[in-house]
């Protein structure tokens, strides 16, 4: 959700208790809607090889709500920084050159974007090639730009072709069957049909080559330790927009030839190679029960052969989600991360077998990271008490490198977040997350509101979540479930949504805020919010047709007729591997208007303001247009929200 999006919902929601407490100590400040403007995060981050420097983007958003992003370098003993590019507010990908002298990253340099390098001081910064992007949803891509060993080459993706458009009023001819971008906003509103290949920057001839073409979507590249192959990830079927599926392919640096290295039904995800060339690390599946939008099943780390062949899952004896997968540099172990009841955590796996041992396993969520040679990692953490920020691990401690946000940190309080578990409707152990209100009074009641996480395939937990924060401040309490579905507690309770969208899990929101009423006297269960968004929303949508029990809801980029939504959204093959077939299969269709919110609208008497953004191709704003119809045919109050450029 875009910055101008947040602050509105946080707005419009003020109103919507009216009575609710509000009283907090005149010495503390709660968090505000407007603080949005001032957060700064940590993005990217990569460690020098050897240890001693770190480069690592920075994320911001002005007042209209335009995103900044800078990149910095630190001197992680000193704690001296230095600013990289940012012209135009636009640097990012920061990676180090093998000698640690240099860093390329995507940036403007005199008006022209794209590949860029410079000194590790940020002087010398020179523009090297031009860098263009698609709107083809490119999901869980992994490196774009990677050096060559001998540094004299850097390896990058970019779209290739003219964009296809039509002018305005003339007649769009389409052919795909993954006709949509995700957004429309600066692109055109169809697919571009830039297809993206891997080129490379040769320093010495200060030429581009192309290495890969035709009709496909190359990505997360990593060169072979000799430098004369480049792995990487590509959906090669005959027709890969009807069935994705990606595996692994290397190509040959000096001819272009290429080769396949996996051959599954399943898919493959982030290749790296092993230091020594002989085994490639990757993310992958078992099954085939993966879409262009998502996967209900867990990713895990697997290593295979650097021919193909010896497959094998390395991940396996961690029953959660595994991401971001990197070799130590001495090749004898795994770094990754996994998502575990609400959180996020570092592990290190040796491939020679042996258990698991986390890393970093502090409560909250561990983003992006990377490894030196001697062994430290410097990684991105947003903790329960403020947003992402840069750390540094080596020897068995944790050290900040940064407090973008001290100064604003300093000046609001933070409400503090408490995790429990209940029993759902059917005996299932079910966790969820309650941010208390600031200047929590148990003689008072407080209003609660329930925050729905999308995906389904999410978590949500612990880290620090501005809404949370600014409901707190108003006295309000929030309440987020896990529900099944949920990543981070084993891959029977995501496959437990299998089929049954808006069904066990919208009785598990619903039994959670009836546990967390039971639990917490003071909250008031009079005045109670719902609100979460994409699928959030859809439960939204779903939850307040089978209850009157809330007095305001605030679904954002809603599903409300699974239907038209499996016809209308970029990614068509979604509830396909939902519910097991198309929905001209099996009396499909049947199930999914039987699930459809819009079907049951006779049922709401919720007040409802339906927030959506004009150019989502993810969640079409059709959604939301249908049921704000429906919910007035009924005689419910109800209020639209578009944003035009959104």
């Amino acid at each position: 959700m875009s910055p101008r999006v947040c602050i509105a919902v946080l707005v419009v929601v003020v109103g919507v208790m009216v009575g609710a407490d509000r009283s907090v100590s005149a010495q503390v400040r709660p968090f505000e809607a407007a603080d949005l403007y001032r957060l700064q995060a940590v993005g990217e981050v990569q460690v020098s090889p050897d240890g001693e420097r770190v480069a690592y983007s920075v994320r911001k958003s002005d007042r209209p709500g335009r995103p900044y992003s800078e990149v910095w370098v630190m001197e992680i003993a000193s704690g001296e920084v230095s600013k990289l590019g940012g012209e135009g507010g636009f640097a990012s990908g920061p990676r180090w050159s093998p000698n640690g002298m240099e860093i390329a990253y995507f940036g403007v340099v005199e008006g022209q974007a794209g590949l860029v390098v410079a000194r590790a001081d940020g002087s010398a910064e020179k523009f090297l090639a031009s860098i263009v992007g698609t709107n083809h949803p490119l999901p869980s891509a992994g490196e774009r730009i990677a050096w060559a060993p001998d540094g004299n080459r850097i390896a990058f993706v970019s779209a290739t072709g003219e964009a296809e458009d039509a002018a305005d009023g003339d007649p769009m001819v389409i052919t795909r069957y993954l006709y949509k971008p995700t957004a429309s906003e600066g692109m055109t509103r169809f697919n571009d049909n830039r297809r993206v290949h891997i080129f490379i920057f040769d320093r010495i001839t200060n030429r581009v080559n192309q290495l890969t073409s035709g009709i496909y979507y190359e990505h997360s590249i990593d060169w072979s330790p000799l430098g004369d192959e480049i792995v990487f990830i590509s959906n090669r079927e005959p027709d890969p927009d009807r069935v994705f599926n990606y595996d692994i392919y290397a190509v040959r640096v000096a001819n272009g030839a290429i080769r396949r290295v996996t051959d599954t039904a399943s898919a493959e995800y982030q290749p790296t190679w092993s230091p020594d060339g002989r085994l490639i690390a990757y993310l992958g599946t078992r099954r085939s029960l993966t879409s262009s939008e998502t996967t209900m099943e867990d990713s895990h780390v697997w290593v295979v052969d650097a021919d193909g062949r010896n497959r094998q899952e390395l991940g396996g004896s961690i029953d959660n989600r595994q991401r971001n997968v990197r070799w130590a540099s001495d090749g004898q172990s795994l770094y990754f991360t996994v998502q575990a009841r609400g959180n996020v955590h570092l592990f290190q796996l040796p491939t020679s077998g042996g258990s698991p041992r986390m890393t970093v396993i502090d409560r909250g969520r561990v983003g992006a990271w990377s490894v030196a040679d001697n062994g430290a990692v410097a990684y991105t953490f947003a903790a329960p008490s403020g947003p992402t920020e840069l750390y540094v691990r080596h020897d068995g401690s944790s050290d900040p490198l940064t407090s973008l946000n001290a100064e604003l940190l300093a000046e609001r309080v933070t409400a503090e977040v408490e995790a429990f578990t209940f029993s759902s409707f059917d005996g299932r152990p079910i966790e969820a997350f309650l941010t208390k209100p600031v200047d929590l009074d148990s003689a008072n009641r407080h209003p609660l509101v329930v925050m729905i996480h999308g995906g389904p395939h999410g978590q949500q937990g612990a880290a620090f979540n501005l809404t949370a924060q600014v409901y707190a401040g108003l006295g309000w309490a929030t309440l987020m479930v896990n529900y099944r579905g949920s990543t981070g507690y084993g891959q029977e309770l995501t496959d437990a949504i299998f089929k049954d969208q808006n069904g066990g899990e919208a009785k598990d929101v619903l039994a959670g805020v009836d546990a967390a009423l039971d639990r917490y006297r003071w909250l008031d269960g009079g005045r109670l919010v719902i609100e979460g968004g994409s699928y959030g929303g859809q439960l939204t949508n779903w939850i307040i047709t089978q209850t009157e029990r809330f007095k305001a809801a605030i679904p954002r980029a809603s599903i409300s007729n699974l239907v038209s939504f499996n016809y209308m959204a970029y990614y068509h093959d979604y509830l396909a591997v939902e519910f097991g077939a198309y929905p001209h299969e099996n009396g499909i269709i049947d199930l999914l208007w039987e699930r459809s919110p819009i079907r049951y609208a006779r049922s709401v008497t919720t007040p409802t303001m339906l927030v959506h953004g004009e150019n989502d191709n993810d969640v079409p704003i059709a959604e939301a247009e249908q049921f704000y119809i429906a919910l007035k045919d009924v005689g419910v109050e109800a209020v639209m929200v578009r944003y035009p450029r959104e």
